[in-house]
């Protein structure tokens, strides 16, 4: 659509999903839809598409932990990492010995050097690192995540990424096995605010979080170069039930501003005229402010019709190793085909 805003998509799609779902389910579907910024859902579910039928949320334990003599926590914390965790009312009477050493392990094989968990027991505090923690410590964790006894707290001391991503497992599992599930119930979210880069895997230089054309926020383009990473775009996404339903953008429209953009992914003017010429010309004539969403029709069938995987709703799906079972595909080429089209096996 054109000269829209990010509220005037969001305001196109929302009502029709809502709609859609209220005539498949059979029920009203709540409005309007909760948005959060990415920040915050990193924040409190370590991930970009949480569930939030699932009645548990992460924190940042850090300040719990200023001075500590714990020896794992304070290296962490003068290493820059931040403790976070996550507060699980009741688990601690539920969950056996076993079932905590199963979460330990879990983390670990996740690339975690390790689980820290402390369960609330009638007659005190439990957990192997028990013994490192004194009162002023105790006192805080009991404060800031309000445990009483029957809770148990899960801490982790890695960097974000990975503490958000072993996190955010733990929260659906703990939610499952404590019973902590709306079920049979529809939760949707926007989720806003993305940052417009991220570093790459070496942090060697900046990358696009959705795609180069994605409009930063109009309030940030005076910092745009100053402080990239602290940039938001003007991107979102439709979350259901921990499934991303769709995402879209307002695109950047201006030459001056998608040239800035491809120079701080590390393209020359050059480069970005050899490869995006054609864009850079066509928005110099004067294209639109525009923006839209796309949706994953296959996810949103998926998702109406109960089924486990998308796999149950597409109409021709494949094999895991990429093959048709319908037409034996991918078959034999006549070496005439590939003359023709000027293909040549090696």
């Amino acid at each position: 659509m054109s000269f829209v805003t990010r509220e005037d998509v969001m305001a196109v799609v929302e009502p029709m999903i809502a709609d859609l779902f209220t005539v498949a389910r059979g029920r009203e579907m709540p409005r309007p839809f909760p948005v959060l910024s990415y920040a915050e859902v990193m924040r409190r579910y370590g991930t970009d598409k949480p569930d939030l039928r699932v009645d548990l949320t992460l924190d940042d334990f850090s300040d719990c932990f200023a001075g500590t003599a714990f020896r794992v926590f304070a290296e962490a914390l003068a290493q820059g990492r931040r403790i976070r965790g996550l507060a699980a009312p009741g688990a601690g009477a539920m969950l056996s010995r076993r079932e905590l050493d199963d979460l330990v392990a879990f983390a670990t094989a996740e690339g975690a050097g390790g689980l820290t968990w402390i369960r609330i027991g009638a007659d005190g505090w439990q957990s192997p690192a028990v013994k490192f923690l004194g009162d002023t410590e105790r006192s805080r964790l009991t404060a800031a995540a309000a445990l009483v006894p029957g809770d148990l707290l899960v801490l982790l001391a890695e960097p974000d990424a990975r503490a958000w991503a072993i996190l955010s497992q733990l929260r659906v599992r703990l939610g499952e096995r404590l019973g902590r599930v709306s079920a049979g119930a529809d939760r949707f979210l926007w989720v806003v605010d993305f940052p417009l880069f991220e570093r790459d895997e070496d942090g060697t230089r900046y990358t696009a979080m959705h795609h180069p054309f994605t409009a930063p926020r109009d309030e940030d383009l005076e910092r745009l170069e100053r402080e990239p990473l602290a940039i938001c775009s003007q991107a979102y996404d439709l979350v259901l039930n921990g499934v991303e339903l769709g995402g879209g953008s307002v695109r950047i429209h201006r030459p001056d501003v998608q040239a800035r953009v491809l120079a701080l992914l590390g393209m020359s003017e050059s480069e970005a005229h050899a490869r995006f010429g054609f864009l850079l010309d066509a928005l110099a004539y004067g294209a639109p402010p525009h923006g839209g969403l796309a949706l994953g029709l296959d996810r949103l069938v998926m998702l109406l019709a109960g089924a486990d995987s998308i796999r149950e709703v597409i109409a021709f799906p494949k094999t895991q190793r990429a093959t048709c079972p319908l037409t034996d595909a991918p078959t034999p080429v006549d070496p005439a085909q590939l003359r023709d089209l000027g293909i040549r096996i090696t």
